[in-house]
């Protein structure tokens, strides 16, 4: 499947395509994790005088009321549903016209483009916000597509473990980077020109910093990875009764793989727990323990850091013990943390949970994307067959998200939606049983 020959050009490849996660990480920290969901909390909730007591979380749009945390859940998941919707016709486009890369930069410039549009969302245009929001969400799924099914192609399977923790490790470095300089906006504001207080303008900065940081480091890659070469005497169907073609073709080699085929189901299922316990931490910690904004940030920066750590970690272990073997017990590890986070109140409760979440989390992102490059089978269908995997992972966030979102609008409490969470977990581990005992990985 890899179709590099010379080992320094290789490498110098290798170092472009992680540089990827450089750049797009700092949007899945400020802007999913980290500074936008505090601002945007800040400017959709009313406060009692001390600051102690929420009296108002509810945002009307479109003529509905809507808890603030609910509704930004539904707009990401309504992000991801496009992407479900788009990546199987563009990467079947891409597979047929070898422009992978192409695609890889429309989306880029979409989601760095919506993050710079943020600096304009202040609490009179709350739906301007929600839409940048779901623009920059949108932009940052599509172009994982793409940049994903590089990995097969540019990597060997030896190679692929150490380079998938790789993107990941380098994208938390960045990511935690921007992230400490936009801490000096918030804390010593007196260096820029700004007075104390400003912390609203602190996180338009930082919105706009992260579009220009991912749109900036996205140009080593582009111009470093291979351009594709498309398939002669093909596509003359039309682009989407070819996108479903693919995808059948791709499901029905899938369904001859039962190793594979119960590594999805898992994946599908384990996923739902994962990206929302990622996208929910902060408004967790905002509603159900009350804690300052300054907290939150700088916990969900420690997560990144000790992330890093997680990643090469899990590739070191897998080397050793087998993938299956390591995400069976990662998986566990999430079980665990649900468990422990439905029974948090206090701070330094949250603060030991959060250093636990951080060893799994680029963990099981880094080994879920490697172990399905091994388990897929030898293809020049890379984009088609990452986008069966990106689909399967958006639809699970789809589903987890609003899910989470539809418990707390019911019963008023983010904390009744974790006990969904190790359902999820429980099942996707049961599969990743049956997945092990037919495979060596």
């Amino acid at each position: 499947m890899n179709t590099l020959s010379p080992t320094t050009s290789r490498k110098s490849i290798h170092r472009a395509w992680a540089m990827y996660d450089w750049g797009n990480s700092a949007y899945n920290l400020v802007i999913t994790s980290t500074i936008f969901p505090v601002y945007y909390n800040a400017v959709t909730t009313t406060r009692s005088a001390d600051g102690t007591r929420i009296l108002s979380d509810q945002v009307v749009l479109f003529g509905h009321s809507f808890h603030n945390t609910a509704l930004s859940n539904y707009v990401l998941a309504l992000a991801y549903a496009i992407v479900v919707l788009l990546s199987p016709i563009l990467s079947s486009v891409a597979d047929l016209q070898g422009n992978k890369k192409r695609f890889m930069q429309a989306f880029t410039y979409l989601g760095a483009g919506a993050c710079v549009g943020l600096y304009f969302f202040d609490a009179t245009n709350v739906g301007w916000g929600l839409f940048c929001f779901a623009l920059a969400a949108i932009g940052y799924c599509g172009s994982l597509v793409f940049y994903n099914a590089f990995l097969p192609e540019i990597a060997t399977d030896a190679e692929q473990d150490k380079l998938s923790a790789q993107g990941f490790a380098l994208g938390y470095i960045g990511s935690v980077l921007l992230q400490l300089f936009c801490f000096t906006l918030f804390f010593f504001p007196s260096w820029y020109g700004m007075e104390q207080g400003s912390d609203g303008l602190a996180a338009r900065i930082s919105f706009l910093l992260v579009g220009l940081w991912w749109m900036g480091f996205a140009q080593i890659p582009f111009r470093k990875l291979p351009k594709g070469t498309a398939r002669v005497g093909q596509g003359q169907t039309s682009i989407f009764r070819n996108a479903v073609q693919e995808l059948r073709k791709v499901w029905n080699q899938v369904k001859e793989m039962p190793v594979l085929k119960r590594y999805l189901f898992a994946f599908f299922l384990y996923s739902m727990g994962v990206q929302t316990v990622m996208l929910a931490a902060a408004n967790f910690g905002a509603k159900e323990l009350n804690l300052a904004s300054s907290q939150l940030i700088i916990t969900i920066l420690v997560i990144q850091l000790v992330a890093i750590g997680g990643a090469y970690l899990m590739a070191k272990l897998s080397a050793r013990h087998g993938n299956l073997n390591v995400l069976l017990l990662v998986v566990a590890l999430w079980i665990a943390i649900c468990i422990a986070a439905y029974f948090t109140y206090t701070a330094v409760q949250f603060y030991a949970l959060a250093g636990v979440v951080g060893l799994v989390m680029g963990g099981i992102q880094s080994l879920s994307r490697s172990t399905y490059s091994k388990l897929m089978p030898e293809t020049k269908d890379t984009a088609s067959f990452f986008s069966f995997y990106d689909v399967t992972e958006k639809l699970a966030i789809v589903i987890g998200i609003f899910s989470f979102g539809a418990i707390e609008e019911l019963t008023g409490s983010m904390r009744n939606s974790i006990l969904l969470l190790i359902v999820f977990f429980l099942v996707g581990g049961i599969l990743l049983v049956q997945a092990r005992g037919r495979s060596k990985q």
